[in-house]
């Protein structure tokens, strides 16, 4: 049994006096397979702590149906046989560029407030949840020393009463270790999202002198502690990879440790966005436009870069570390990779010679359903409604989409529409039947516009009339195994292709897709995320867990451009 306390502005363990140099790596975010060497990792940096959040919608995908919720448990134990201490953050809202803020999609009830629907949902979850943390505290012998409420709420409301309800449901659930909030660290930050008698820590990038002491002016007596030093940042399609200069990151590291304070490093190891689990931010005026939707890569130029290897900002961040923390272990070595290779696919079929065996039951409404009506978290919905005639040619337009659609009329592609951009020039005259493939590309994951919906959610206007009478098919593009292939690989845009890889050992290796327009990747039916030419990422990292010796199967959804292979290649390219 251990104690982690605050005392008289500092933090004490088992008594001592000691410094949190934390990192963050989000066990949902790396195989499992490759937790320990990550985890290796971080203590070979001169790191004594692990940071991780926690994501509702990964855990509680639809009410009440559960899943995955034994791993976080798996993970605080696997840090521990590395010797790391663990913070936890299990939100409910995390931000963390992942869908939605970790919020589930079927959430009802005004967020983040106390909503009694809304908290109704959390306490259930949390019920659920915080066991298995719970009995992993250092005071039962475990190795989770903090847990933070809520997270950095000061960016988004100022409903105490929300955060207090929070902050007592985790104590009355068994947390016995210090609670914490976090934030920007300004006085609308700091006045909106802490609480009296709970741990304030800020959130920065630079500038520790300056962030502290408005830490300070709220917070007297709390210990200094950066709780996301920003040493990266993360990319998003369309625009340029972000990195920074790993002396520059350095250097406000070691202004940090000279002030004396704690700091989770924030990434210390990104891993990245399988899936379809990328969310994405609005960077306009007031967070309400210039849509910006996060690549599948979440190596955020971290100092343990997405396959685990170290890289310039891991060697000066140990050299930093060392003059602190003394001499850390051994650095483990890098797994190797596969060798470059090229693959051709072997058989393709179209989606809609594929519906039936990837579409869900399809519906009929007067408007189009959303994705959360439809019970789809993510993925495709083909929508189909009759434009009613003898008309004369009028423009088909979309407000309200929610993301990406392929416009066909009488089944030809008439054009693509994109959230946020101007849309094309489709006029359409009646009869005819129109048929709009839906994509959807992440949620707002920070900002006003966390929990937003997914679809047609501004209806369909032919000219200044909004169609009705609408059918809609989802398409969860969760499982590919029943995908009906046929030999041959002259399917157009819109097609599953099927590819064969031989490996005689399972290794790392970087999946790239030239000549390919934008779809999506599965290996061995994982899904690895979205790919798109449009950038800055090129490459899909594939861990080595995910292949066996043999035979594998890579399944690529190609909705724009088909190219004319695949290419596997032993470094990425993120940009």
């Amino acid at each position: 049994m251990g104690v982690f306390s605050v005392e008289n502005g500092v933090f004490r363990l088992d008594g001592a006096e000691f410094r949190v140099l934390s990192g963050a790596m989000h066990y949902f975010r790396v195989h499992p397979g490759q937790w320990r060497h990550r985890l290796a990792m971080l203590r070979a940096m001169g790191l004594n702590t692990v940071e991780t959040y926690v994501p509702w919608n990964l855990h509680e995908p639809r009410r009440g149906e559960f899943r995955r919720m034994e791993e976080l448990g798996a993970f605080l134990d696997a840090a521990a046989e590395e010797g790391l201490l663990a913070i936890v953050r299990p939100g409910p809202y995390i931000c963390a560029e992942w869908d939605n803020g970790g919020l589930p999609a079927w959430l009802t009830g005004r967020i983040r407030t106390c909503d009694p629907e809304y908290l109704g949902h959390v306490d259930r979850y949390f019920d659920r949840l915080l066991p298995q943390v719970v009995e992993r505290q250092v005071t039962r012998g475990g190795n989770v020393i903090m847990i933070q409420v809520e997270n950095e709420y000061g960016s988004y409301g100022s409903d105490l009463a929300y955060l207090r309800h929070l902050a007592d449901g985790l104590t009355a659930r068994g947390v016995e270790v210090p609670l914490f909030t976090s934030d920007g660290p300004a006085d609308w930050y700091l006045t909106g999202g802490t609480l009296p008698g709970v741990l304030a820590t800020v959130n920065f990038g630079s500038d520790p002198d300056r962030a502290f002491a408005a830490l300070r002016e709220h917070r007297p007596d709390d210990p200094p502690f950066c709780m996301e030093f920003w040493c990266g940042w993360f990319d998003h399609w369309g625009h340029k990879h972000m990195t920074s200069d790993a002396g520059d990151a350095a250097a406000v590291l070691e202004r940090i440790l000279e002030l004396g304070a704690s700091v989770n490093l924030y990434m210390a190891h990104g891993g990245t966005n399988f899936g379809t689990w990328a969310g994405a931010n609005q960077a306009g005026e007031r967070a309400m436009g210039d849509w910006r939707p996060t690549v599948t890569s979440y190596d955020y130029d971290a100092p343990i870069d997405e396959r685990g290897a170290p890289t310039e900002k891991f060697w000066r961040f140990r050299e930093v570390l060392s003059r602190y923390a003394g001499e850390p272990p051994a650095v483990p070595p890098v797994p190797a990779a596969l060798p470059p290779a090229t693959l051709r696919p072997v058989q393709s079929v179209s989606l809609g010679d594929a519906l039936e065996a990837v579409a869900g039951p399809g519906t009929s409404a007067p408007v189009p359903p959303s994705f959360e009506e439809l019970g789809l978290e993510h993925g495709l919905v083909l929508y189909r409604a009759e434009v009613p005639g003898p008309r004369g040619a009028y423009r088909l337009r979309l407000p309200g989409l929610r993301d990406r659609a392929h416009v066909f009329v009488d089944g030809r592609l008439a054009g693509v529409f994109e959230r946020d951009a101007e849309e094309p020039e489709v006029t359409v005259s009646g009869p005819a039947t129109v048929e709009l493939l839906v994509e959807s590309m992440g949620r707002t994951n920070y900002g006003p516009l966390t929990g937003e919906s997914k679809g047609l959610t501004g209806g369909v206007l032919h000219h200044q009339q909004y169609l009705n009478g609408w059918s809609a098919r989802p398409i969860p593009l969760q499982d590919v195994s029943a995908v009906p292939f046929a030999d041959g690989s002259q399917a157009g845009p819109r097609s599953f292709f099927r590819f064969v890889l031989e490996v005689d050992e399972p290794a790392d290796t970087f999946l790239a897709l030239p000549g390919w327009g934008k779809g999506y990747v599965w290996v061995n039916g994982f899904c690895l995320g979205r790919y798109w030419d449009r950038g800055p990422q090129r490459t899909l990292y594939v861990p080595a867990p995910l292949l066996r010796a043999g035979t594998n199967e890579i399944v690529v959804l190609e909705l724009d451009q088909v190219g004319p292979a695949l290419e596997l290649r032993a470094e990425p390219d993120l940009g």
